[in-house]
């Protein structure tokens, strides 16, 4: 299966000059889904994981499903406002702006080993801001997991202490 039929480029999305992956495609394919979480399950190679954290809002649909293959809790990372609970923050920069995404305070135990996920791999500066969300609270970044890279825009640089897997390449 050719994950790549399944990811579609919106031109000038969410602004102007933006190619936008649009992952709906896939989403809506049980047969691509299912076989996108065995690829993403292969790259982690029986690694014991203990939490997954999920970025919104794409993050969600994979980390949900990687958790509970993996019996991990699920961690969501959230734009401000968004959690009910005590947490901290980490303000980033994106392709197209800034942002800022918050996590509960109590997500994630001293030495949790963690998995991130994400659908995109692009600046980095998403994946930055999850990373030291984490590491502040302790965790152990066992693998930065994405669907996808952007590889033009370097974001592979700003994580590269890390274990990082995308099984498409842009």
């Amino acid at each position: 299966m050719e994950l790549n039929n399944y990811i579609r480029d919106i031109q000038d999305f969410p602004k102007q000059g933006i190619i936008f992956k649009d992952i709906t495609p896939l989403l809506s394919s049980p047969d691509a889904t299912k076989y996108c979480l065995e690829i993403l399950m292969n790259s982690l190679n029986n690694i014991k994981i203990d939490k997954v954290v999920g970025v919104e809002s794409r993050g969600f649909f994979f980390a949900t499903l990687l958790a509970q293959e993996l019996n991990a809790g699920f961690v969501p990372v959230r734009k401000p406002n968004k959690l009910p609970f005590d947490t901290i923050s980490s303000t980033y920069t994106l392709e197209y702006g800034t942002d800022t995404l918050e996590i509960h305070t109590d997500a994630i135990k001293k030495g949790d080993r963690v998995l991130i996920h994400d659908d995109v791999l692009a600046t980095g500066g998403t994946a930055s801001a999850v990373c030291d969300l984490v590491e502040q609270l302790g965790g152990e970044i066992v693998q930065c997991n994405f669907l996808m890279e952007l590889s033009f825009l370097s974001g592979r640089d700003k994580i590269s202490k890390y274990d990082i897997y995308a099984p498409l390449v842009y």
